[in-house]
């Protein structure tokens, strides 16, 4: 029959084809972000910004009622030791396991150490300059401790990223080191710097023993651990070091409040952050919190932002940029997909 010949077997053009809809992968194989792509991501927005605020609002509790820097560590620390009841619905041991209960205090004196200095810091210098001294410190310090760990290895955008980071910091604090005073003006600010170089370095160092210490409630654990050392270690050098100050004005203790909640917010994602990513490059995108300090140090303090200020931090956005964008990346079937 002439309807069986193959020829006249053709298809309707008459007739509207249907809507042709693209494949929809399997959840498998769908692109999800990659744990260092996480990590950076958690280190800016939740480690970095934060942490910004955390500087000027210091150095206004300071002019405000001349609040010492470690009575503003106490309050701080005051703000970590409710996770202890976190820990007590868990069941988990406040101290963490026995094994390694050593570096876990470790790691809180570390932390205590570095926020002790920041915050001295930030009440003898300028709070960007201050904060520029302790990222700079403490992502050359990670850096150097990446070249001594084989299997902790970075490619050359990362390390790029790295020295364009540094070469930025270089550029914001650099000028106001080649104009230190002589005499005691300038012996206190250099005292500034050194403490804020100090707490970079501690800083490093306490994110290493963080990748170290593995156990299911190590977040909170660590987090508990730094108020509970902070405040036996600050209280007793208050009184002895420093002489506490009540304040009576609202705008004091709403820079305690927020810097306690900031830093609080800060802590938990940075020590998320270093888990998912590399320490170094972890340092060096949350030099973002140096050009939210400039910003603010301008337009809250009313202090001069210099234009080499104003180059360093492009620098260094320029260089969190080149991080980010070489660890975008995705997993897609058990591989990671740039």
């Amino acid at each position: 029959m002439a309807g069986s010949h193959p020829y006249f077997n053709l298809p309707d053009f008459t007739q509207p084809s249907p809507p042709s809809t693209p494949p929809s992968l399997p959840s498998h194989q769908r692109c999800q972000p990659s744990d260092a792509t996480k990590g950076l991501l958690v280190a800016l927005l939740g480690g970095g910004l934060p942490a910004g605020f955390v500087g000027p609002l210091s150095r206004m509790a300071y002019q405000a009622s001349n609040l010492p820097s470690l009575e503003l560590l106490v309050c701080r620390c005051l703000f970590h030791l409710p996770i202890a009841l976190l820990l007590k619905l868990r069941g988990d041991p406040l101290l963490g396991p026995p094994d390694i209960r050593g570096r876990a205090c470790l790691h809180a004196v570390l932390n205590v150490f570095s926020i002790g200095c920041a915050y001295t810091a930030f009440q003898m210098v300028p709070t960007g300059n201050a904060a520029t001294v302790r990222k700079g410190s403490s992502t050359v310090c990670s850096a150097l401790l990446a070249l001594c760990l084989e299997s902790q290895g970075l490619s050359g955008y990362d390390w790029c990223g790295l020295l364009g980071s540094i070469l930025g910091l270089i550029i914001i604090v650099g000028p106001g080191l080649g104009t230190l005073q002589e005499g005691t003006t300038g012996l206190y600010t250099a005292v500034g710097y050194v403490l804020a170089f100090l707490g970079g370095l501690m800083l490093s160092l306490g994110l290493r023993v963080y990748c170290s210490l593995l156990f299911p409630s190590c977040l909170p654990t660590v987090a508990f651990l730094f108020g509970l050392v902070g405040l036996l270690g600050s209280v007793p050098g208050l009184f002895v070091l420093q002489t506490p100050v009540l304040p009576s004005d609202l705008l004091s203790w709403s820079c305690v409040g927020a810097v306690g909640i900031l830093a609080l917010v800060s802590f938990t994602c940075v020590s998320y952050a270093v888990t998912k990513a590399h320490p170094a490059l972890v340092c060096a995108v949350l030099n973002s919190e140096v050009v939210v300090a400039l910003i603010l140090q301008y337009y809250m303090l009313h202090e001069t932002v210099a234009p080499s200020d104003i180059m360093g931090a492009g620098v260094v956005l320029g260089s969190i940029a080149i991080i980010t964008a070489q660890n975008l990346s995705c997993e897609r079937e058990g591989k990671v997909e740039e």
